[in-house]
Parts: C-alpha cells; sequence; structure tokens
C-alpha cells in the first residue's frame, strides 16, 4: 500500500520492527480504602498476579498495567487485511495502595499514597458492596455511601492544604512589582475560586466557569500542581449491589460501572466458550471503555497488509499530533494525510476502491482528527 518516491515516504501500512511503540500517555489511579478489592480488579484487568492479601496496605509501591481497549471496528477493518497484525488502543492502570482516613494528615502512608494520585489522569475509585466477612473491611462494616464519602473528604482536604500552602507564597509575591505582581494576583483569584469550592465539599471537575484570562492560568496551575479534585473520577461498585443500594448513592449512570472483581479474576482462567456456556459475562471491557473516554481519548486507525492498529490521541488533536502518536518524527516530517472514515473503508472493501470512488480525503497540518477515522500519513525524508 505504501510507495516511495524522490521526495516523500507514504507511511500506510507499517512492518512491526520499524514501529515506535510509545508508552501511554494518559493513566488511570485504582484508588479506595484498603480490602475493597482494589488489586483484584487491577490483576483482573491487567492479567497481571499481584500481591493479593486480606490485611490493610498489602500494596505500598504501586502496581502499573495495561488492558486493552476492546473495538468492534477495529476487528471489522482487520477482516479486510486478515493476515496483518491486530493491535488494540490500551489504558495503563496503576493500582494504588488504600487510603484511610485522615490520609490528608500522613495516616497509613497517606502522603505517599496521594501523591500517587497526583500522578494520574482519571481517578477509579473501587467502593466495596459485597459483605464478605472473611475480609475485614477497615472500618468494620460495609457502608458504600460512608466510604464514598471518606475518599472524597480525604481527596478534597489534600487539595485545600496544598492551596493553602500556595496562597502563603502567592501572598508575598502580590506585594512585589509589575508582571510578578499581575501574575500573582490572577494565581490569587483562581486559588480563591478553588478554595472556596472546595470548602463547600464541591468537585474541581468539570472545572468551573472562567473568564479566558483566568481559565488559561487555571490550567498552568492544574499542570504544575495536580489538584486532585481536578481529576475525573470513576466508581467501581465492587461486587452485586441491588438497583436499591446503587440509587442510595446518588450517582449519575455515567459515573459508575457494576464490576465482580473477584469473578473477573476467576473468569480469566476459564475459556470464553465456558464463560458462555456459565452464562457470565465479563464488565471488563466495559470499565475500560468508560475510563478511556474520561481520558478524553478519541481512536483512529492504520490499516494495511502489515498491521491493523487503534491508536489513542486526545480530543481535539491535529493530523500532526496523530502523526507523532506513532514516530515523533512522523509530526516533525508530516506533509499531510489521506483520511477516510472507518465505515466507508468498510462498505467499498479496499483503500484502492475507496480512493477509486472519491472517498479519500487528502488533508493538512490544520485537519482535526476525527473519532473512526482511517489514516495515512505522508511523511517527508
Amino acid at each position: 500500500m505504501g510507495n516511495y518516491n524522490e521526495n516523500y515516504n507514504l507511511i500506510a501500512s507499517y512492518p512491526v520492527h520499524t514501529i515506535h511503540y510509545p508508552l501511554p500517555m494518559f493513566k488511570v489511579g485504582i484508588v479506595g480504602l484498603p480490602n475493597v478489592g482494589k488489586s483484584t480488579l487491577f490483576s483482573a484487568l491487567t492479567k497481571n498476579e499481584v500481591d493479593i492479601n486480606n490485611y490493610p496496605f498489602c500494596t505500598i509501591q504501586p502496581n502499573v498495567g495495561i488492558a486493552p481497549v476492546a473495538d468492534k471496528r477495529l476487528d471489522q477493518l482487520h477482516a479486510l487485511f486478515p493476515e496483518s497484525k491486530k493491535i488494540t488502543a490500551i489504558v495503563e492502570f496503576v493500582d494504588i495502595a488504600g487510603l484511610v482516613k485522615n490520609a490528608h494528615k500522613g495516616e497509613g502512608l497517606g502522603n505517599q499514597f496521594l501523591s500517587n494520585v497526583r500522578n494520574v489522569d482519571v481517578i477509579l475509585e473501587v467502593v466495596r458492596v459485597f459483605p464478605n466477612t472473611d475480609i475485614e473491611h477497615v472500618e468494620k462494616s460495609v457502608d458504600p455511601k460512608r466510604d464514598i464519602g471518606t475518599i472524597r473528604s480525604e481527596l478534597i482536604l489534600s487539595d485545600l492544604e496544598l492551596i493553602r500552602r500556595r496562597k502563603v507564597k502567592v501572598a508575598k509575591e502580590k506585594r512585589g512589582l509589575g508582571k510578578e505582581k499581575e501574575a500573582a494576583e490572577v494565581e490569587w483569584e483562581i486559588l480563591d475560586i478553588f478554595e472556596k469550592k472546595l470548602n463547600n465539599e464541591e468537585w474541581l471537575y468539570p472545572l468551573p466557569e472562567l473568564s479566558d484570562k483566568l481559565a488559561l492560568h487555571a490550567s498552568n496551575i492544574i499542570k504544575n500542581f495536580s489538584l486532585l479534585t481536578t481529576k475525573p473520577i470513576l466508581y467501581a461498585l465492587n461486587g452485586a449491589p441491588a438497583a436499591e443500594e446503587i440509587s442510595q448513592l446518588q450517582l449519575k449512570e455515567t459515573d459508575y460501572v457494576v464490576v465482580d472483581a473477584k469473578l473477573e479474576k476467576e473468569m480469566n482462567e476459564i475459556s470464553a466458550e465456558e464463560q458462555d456456556d456459565l452464562g457470565l459475562k465479563s464488565q471488563l471491557d466495559n470499565l475500560v471503555r468508560h475510563s478511556y473516554d474520561l481520558l478524553g481519548l478519541l481512536t483512529f486507525f492504520t490499516s494495511g497488509d502489515k498491521e491493523t492498529r487503534a491508536w489513542e490521541v486526545r480530543k481535539g488533536a491535529l493530523a500532526p499530533e496523530a502523526a507523532g502518536v506513532i514516530h515523533s518524527d512522523f509530526q516533525k516530517n508530516f506533509i499531510s494525510a489521506s483520511v477516510v472514515g472507518w465505515q466507508k473503508l468498510l462498505e467499498t472493501g479496499s483503500w484502492k476502491k475507496a480512493r477509486e470512488l472519491g472517498q479519500i480525503r487528502r488533508e493538512g497540518k490544520l485537519y482535526l482528527i476525527q473519532e473512526g477515522d482511517v489514516v495515512e500519513f505522508l511523511i517527508g525524508k
């Protein structure tokens, strides 16, 4: 599918050995109280065996692993090139040790664990709803609403402490002159807005409406300090809660998934056919997809004789940035992109036919990559 002339390389289908496989840019942190099933869920998601024991702080250093993003579109595109290697998009998960009440004060190694949470982009909070008396709850009873409130309070209090420390420094900078004083006054205004919301026990995600000037500075503050409450949060209700139990949590449907971590881990040990025979259906793909969406990612594809692959890139990315996901040199030497929607490519059955029918578009550096685009990049030497 690719060709070469004296001026350009057309990057269309990529020999596996020539591709740069970057580590995921975005991370989902698995958090919760001790003994709620975080490490069991992590193991089920990533197929990584980790230390799982019935005592608090079994996990000290974070475990890191990846999980594939199931995508029927990739399967259908692969059918056009059945001899090619099929590679899914992925999400990176970080299994973080259990937080406890007063973690923001350092209880239970809280400062260390909270710093691990600051390094992720999305929070996946595992909430225990299973009533297993063999696994002791750190609070001696199972109460999902209380547990959600405990974690929420600890994250809010941690951010409040960080903001208050920062305001002490900014207050001194406000007494300066010129641009330093002006920047300090803008930062103070933003920190004040954040502090008031947190004192009202309000999450900072999504951010409150701000003027363009404040919004720019707010994004820098969030980037520099990784405020916990500016991260989207997804709840994994671990067990088999009744509808009434879920309604009591007052969560929107888009805010949670129900998953049985122990069962999911056991299902990894049996075949898909056996799962069907037993009437078992995994919820892990659903959980990974929710996490992927909260990361603010979209999927584009490359498809050819040697490889059919789903790539993740941030929503709003221009074509050169998408090329850079494949290889940094591709972004630097980007010339143009040939683009077709995944459905159009399936309907026509091949790149050649799609080109003959005028379905292939030539796009430049200002093209916004769209969900489901199938792309060939034209790259200079």
